[in-house]
């Protein structure tokens, strides 16, 4: 391919002196403001550092440490499946969408009730994401409301692992389970730092608070070698300045202090980082993505482009009551520009009702979202072999290309179709009794929830986890 050969739709966000200004402003955040940091091991972790100031619990760094910090980090991180074959390398690679997080609730495909999220939805849903072909790692999808807190977490981490061999990325809501779900994870797979498969995700609590969990949970990870994702949510006007400037600046603060406790532990650890930046409606009392939120994501990817490293961001779940038209603009919103932008790792999609709910049809949806959005953002090929001039001589004026060799060697590879929704014309529509959209992605979302079969392990690793919960609450955790 000569250079210039093929046109790359891009998305730019930030100028290079616009990306200096940021980054200074987020250095004089952590020099003259710094971070409270309520753990005593992780202050003493901080104060390692060259010219870091501890005073009580607040801790300020100075710019040299942070710059040191990002030139530790690595600058790609590679992530396998179950099956220890890689599946992509965040830093060096398209973005990367998952299913997620941690909904309280599950949306029924077919009828929209909402009702608590159990272990059976668990196990359906990580299949379902593990069916759809977009989808690139599996999130904790929700929060157990069938079993006691006690051991909830452990029994959703199992059923993660059993029902796919996708990437996973890990949530824990009881921050002191984390350790005994890498201990699972442990028994069930060997070596987790090897080849590995899991991503465990933390986020500080913002503005500017590294508290005992997320930095313990930090330690644990470092100690066994694992890359994981810190990532911080911003609610603008509350927790976050009104401005998306300021916005961006505290939360790139947040994220430095992240990375620089991260390599003062070992350096060279491999972290990913990014932020959700949310508007909070004093009104309505709900916190919602909007266009100046999805922008600040991508000057979140821009920035950590700038540092050399890998970044998760925002994932389009949001405010939509069902598989509705407010779902699905802010899936188009969401997925078009982080294909288009620098975003890394998208892994949280398919909540509704203020990401409270988790829908699988949104999320069906969603993988012919990605698939169009994928397809936009890479572009195609200008060049004569492409034109090829003299196709369209021999067909001349008033001629037709449907038996040409380009037309016979791409129409297969090159056409697209959705995976739920078949394209009908105004009078096969009407033959068939003017269906409705919402009618076809229903019946899809059902036939895979039913018809999507779990790994050949499946029954293997469930019975070796079970004995190790059951083994482990009667040690008493």
């Amino acid at each position: 391919m000569k250079p210039g050969a093929h046109v790359h739709p891009r998305l730019a966000v930030l100028t290079p002196d616009q990306v200096q200004a940021v980054h200074g402003f987020a250095l004089q955040i952590l020099a003259e403001t710094g971070v409270r940091v309520d753990s005593p091991r992780a202050r003493e972790v901080y104060s390692s550092g060259e010219g870091v100031s501890v005073d009580g619990d607040q801790v300020r760094i100075p710019p040299g440490l942070v710059e040191w910090a990002i030139a530790s980090a690595p600058h790609q991180i590679e992530v396998y499946d179950r099956l220890g074959d890689l599946r992509f390398c965040l830093g060096n690679d398209r973005t990367r969408f998952g299913i997620g997080v941690t909904n309280l609730y599950f949306q029924d495909p077919t009828t929209d009730d909402v009702i608590p999220f159990t272990r059976e939805h668990m196990a359906l849903s990580v299949r379902l994401g593990g069916a759809l072909p977009q989808f690139d790692v599996v999130s904790t999808i929700g929060i157990l409301h069938d079993l006691p807190p006690a051991i909830a977490d452990l029994y959703a981490t199992l059923e993660m692992i059993a029902n796919t061999t996708r990437p996973l990325v890990l949530l824990i809501s009881d921050e002191s389970l984390f350790i005994p779900a890498l201990d699972l994870l442990e028994v069930l797979h060997g070596d987790l730092a090897e080849k590995p498969f899991i991503l465990p995700y933390f986020n500080p609590v913002t503005p500017l608070v590294m508290n005992v969990g997320t930095t313990d949970k930090m330690l644990a990870a470092i100690e066994r070698g694992l890359p994981f994702i810190f990532s911080n949510y911003g609610m603008v006007g509350m927790s976050t300045p009104i401005t998306p400037a300021g916005s961006l600046a505290l939360l790139l603060a947040e994220l430095l202090a992240g990375l620089v406790f991260s390599q003062l532990v070992r350096e060279g650890t491999p972290v990913i980082l990014g932020s959700l930046p949310a508007y909070f409606d004093m009104k309505s009392m709900v916190d919602y993505y909007d266009p100046l939120t999805l922008l600040l994501n991508l000057a979140c990817a821009e920035m950590m482009t700038h540092y050399h490293i890998p970044h998760a961001g925002t994932s389009g779940s949001g405010l939509g009551w069902g598989s509705d038209l407010l779902a699905a603009g802010l899936l188009w919103h969401d997925h078009l520009t982080a294909c288009l932008g620098m975003v890394g790792l998208s892994p949280f999609v398919g909540g509704n009702l203020g990401s409270k709910a988790f829908s699988p049809a949104l999320v069906v949806y969603a993988n012919d979202v990605i698939e169009a959005a994928r397809r936009f953002a890479a572009g195609f090929q200008l060049d004569a072999e492409n034109v090829r001039s003299d196709e369209i001589h021999q067909a001349g004026p008033g001629g037709h290309f449907l038996t040409s060799e380009l037309t016979l060697q791409h129409y297969k590879e090159d056409y697209y179709a959705s995976q739920v929704f078949p394209r009908l014309s105004l009078e096969a529509w009407l033959q068939k009794g003017q269906p409705q959209a919402l009618d076809f992605l229903r019946t899809r979302t059902r036939q895979l929830l039913d018809d999507s079969p779990p790994p050949e392990d499946h029954d293997d690793l469930i019975g070796k986890g079970e004995a190790f919960i059951e083994e482990s609450i009667a040690r008493g955790l």
